[in-house]
């Protein structure tokens, strides 16, 4: 896979893509991770990218030639574009799932109050990690490379993907490790009971428990599927 982001903070990934997951990914060539200053593509001398919007308002607005130069020059045929917008649908862990099939990909980081519009005619889709408002689209980034990148083939253990929260819809099932008791609180005996298939019973409906008494509203996805 390869990802560009396309920023005017490039310094918010210099630790990031040295850190943990995403480091060995980039290290073992499972991705490449190309962080592109949005400056550079700026029209003027003083590497301006930002201007009052038409018709008034207050903020600036990024500008559309920028960005569109820079989409041009990197992407193909292969590259799908995504802005980072408190006005795109709510990031989940499906669309992690199927952003990980992606094979190239760039991400658009807003800043100031928004982008000009125009540049939603050459994305192919917009995407919110909720329903707040941050002062750029860099945070968002770094949230979609991580979870997307945790999911390519040989990143982490399939194993342990397919047992995280929300990757088949419901939470994952309660954990315990040493020691046994402590301050009167217990590991449930059956955990320690070495019987595989009363272990994986138990995990299954307290997978079910858990969403119901935390997340109900993933339930309800769940059913209407």
């Amino acid at each position: 896979m390869i990802i560009h982001i396309l920023t005017i903070f490039p310094e918010f990934y210099d630790e990031f893509i040295k850190t943990s997951i995403v480091k060995r990914a980039i290290r073992d060539e499972h991705v490449k991770v190309h962080i592109h200053d949005l400056r550079d593509y700026a029209h003027n001398k003083h590497k301006q990218i930002d201007d009052t919007p038409y018709g008034g308002g207050v903020g600036m607005l990024m500008q559309f030639p920028p960005i569109y130069d820079a989409v041009m020059a990197l992407k193909d045929e292969e590259t799908k574009v995504y802005l980072l917008s408190p006005q795109g649908p709510i990031y989940t862990q499906s669309t992690a799932n199927h952003m990980a099939q992606i094979k190239k990909m760039i991400l658009i980081c807003g800043h100031y109050e928004g982008v000009d519009a125009r540049v939603e005619n050459m994305i192919d889709g917009e995407i919110s990690i909720g329903d707040v408002i941050l002062t750029n689209g860099d945070i968002g980034a770094m949230l979609v490379m991580d979870s997307v990148i945790r999911l390519l083939p040989d990143v982490i253990q399939e194993a342990s993907v397919k047992e995280d929260s929300l990757y088949d819809g419901y939470l994952k099932h309660p954990q315990y490790t040493k020691p046994e008791s402590y301050a009167g609180y217990d590991v449930p005996e059956v955990l320690l009971s070495g019987h595989h298939a009363n272990i994986k019973a138990w995990r299954e409906a307290k997978k079910i428990e858990v969403t119901q008494k935390k997340r109900p509203d993933l339930l309800k996805k769940t059913k209407s599927k």
